[in-house]
């Protein structure tokens, strides 16, 4: 096994185990368990997790673009795969709510509109 087949299989692993945290913290919210020492733990480690995740992501995309490559990169396989996944995640935690609810642009355009009465 070469080592970029070990870290996509690395990348993978984590990205299950995120996958299996965010759907327990999605039953533990859809259950309204209260705060307790698990579901902080949850929290904790999914955003551990995610962090872990969009940092591997990083290395794999520079060492896929890096700039000495004289030949171009076909993405495919799972490379292909993770960038799309990567790709989801990004867009799904992104925080929405920043941009809607604080840009200026947006509260004006709320107000226009009759929604922030």
């Amino acid at each position: 096994m070469n080592y970029f087949t070990f870290y996509t299989s690395l990348i993978f692993a984590v990205k299950f185990v995120f996958i299996i945290l965010a759907i327990t913290q999605i039953y533990l919210k859809v259950s309204q368990i209260p705060n307790s020492v698990f579901v902080n733990a949850v929290d904790y480690w999914k955003s551990r997790i995610e962090f872990f995740f969009v940092f591997l992501m990083a290395g794999l995309l520079i060492y896929l673009f890096r700039p000495p490559m004289n030949k171009s990169v076909e993405v495919a396989g799972e490379s292909k795969l993770l960038l799309f996944l990567f790709g989801i995640i990004l867009l799904t935690t992104a925080k929405w709510g920043d941009f809607f609810n604080e840009s200026p642009v947006i509260i004006r355009l709320q107000d226009i509109i009759g929604v922030n009465e």
